[in-house]
């Protein structure tokens, strides 16, 4: 089921533009024979990022960027069919976690009402009412790991509303670090670690399957606070994951990522290298962008990407604005 649904997303051409957004702005790709990039900085307080209430605070600013990106368009006529876009959005608007069931239904509908189930009394926000997505693998002992993104529907909606109003659909809707796994070491057992802001993202993946994501609000970007989560999510891979992580890879740290890979390589005593994209250096705003645009390029080269291309593939369409994710 998984290869049929790899094949179908490979087969289909990728949008000819993709959007990541963030609180400092917004970061765009233009797909073609030459790939260009752009990012148009956003008013302060344009945006606040958050699962729990809405995330466009001034909607007439963050239409304008979107237009003004997207080269003015006008919306368009009901008549006309809508461009198709990706759209990458915060990892703090939503929640990003690993679920383990000893056995899981091969409906998808049943899928989704047990994992629904599983979230209800964990999530800051109602799970019924909300976009889900996910995608299993096998797990250890027979059990089998489900990745799952779900964030509220009106926050996704709300991030969507401008891009639809300018002619473009949102064919493709994933969360910054699921799109930026493309650039991330994917062989043995491994941590990403991504700022944006003061948000980290911790994203820890065992022979290419990732089995656990910490995304939190520090008090600051500060080495201190982040070393506060590394340290422990490190403890628990030792005690659950059968061992220490072989390496550690930092994005979006920006002027701190030399001080941090020194640091961190002593205190954690693993080797420590910063994401790298052949489009740049992926920074806190755009690590998504880059990433996704890595995986369209594998896939129009014959998939010469990461060897985990399915997991990474099938989160495309992580976050929809209307109904469940397939895995």
């Amino acid at each position: 089921m998984l290869l049929d649904r790899l094949k179908s997303l490979l087969q289909e051409p990728p949008p000819s533009m993709a959007f990541e957004i963030s609180e400092a702005g917004i970061a765009m790709a233009r797909i073609g024979g030459h790939t260009e990039l752009d990012f148009l900085r956003l008013k302060p307080g344009t945006l606040a990022v958050s699962p729990l209430k809405d995330n466009v605070a001034d909607p007439d600013e963050f239409t304008l960027a979107v237009r003004s990106l997207a080269g003015g368009a006008k919306p368009a006529p009901a008549s006309r069919r809508r461009k198709d876009i990706a759209l990458i959005l915060p990892d703090f608007c939503s929640r990003i976690t690993v679920l383990d069931f000893d056995s899981f239904p091969s409906d998808t509908k049943e899928q989704a009402s047990l994992i629904r189930f599983r979230l209800k009394r964990s999530l800051p926000f109602d799970v019924e009412s909300a976009a889900l997505s996910f995608w299993a693998h096998p797990g250890a002992h027979k059990k089998v790991d489900v990745v799952v993104v779900v964030a509220p529907l009106e926050i996704v909606a709300r991030y969507e509303a401008p891009f639809r109003a300018a002619g473009m659909n949102p064919g493709l809707v994933t969360v910054s670090s699921i799109a930026a796994l493309e650039l991330a070491p994917g062989d043995g057992l491994s941590v990403m670690a991504k700022m944006s802001g003061h948000v980290l993202t911790v994203l820890v993946e065992a022979q290419d399957a990732l089995k656990l994501v910490r995304c939190l609000e520090l008090p600051s970007a500060s080495l201190d606070d982040i070393a506060g989560v590394l340290l422990p999510t490190f403890v628990y891979m030792e005690d659950n994951l059968g061992g220490k992580p072989e390496r550690l890879a930092l994005c979006g740290f920006g002027a701190q990522t030399d001080e941090a890979q020194r640091r961190f390589q002593e205190e954690l005593g693993v080797t420590v290298e910063p994401v790298r994209s052949p489009l740049g250096t992926p920074g806190e705003n755009d690590a998504g962008l880059l990433g996704y645009l890595r995986g369209v390029a594998a896939d129009r080269g014959g998939r010469s990407g990461r060897s985990d291309t399915p997991a990474v593939a099938t989160a495309l369409p992580a976050v929809r604005a209307a109904g469940e994710g397939e895995n």
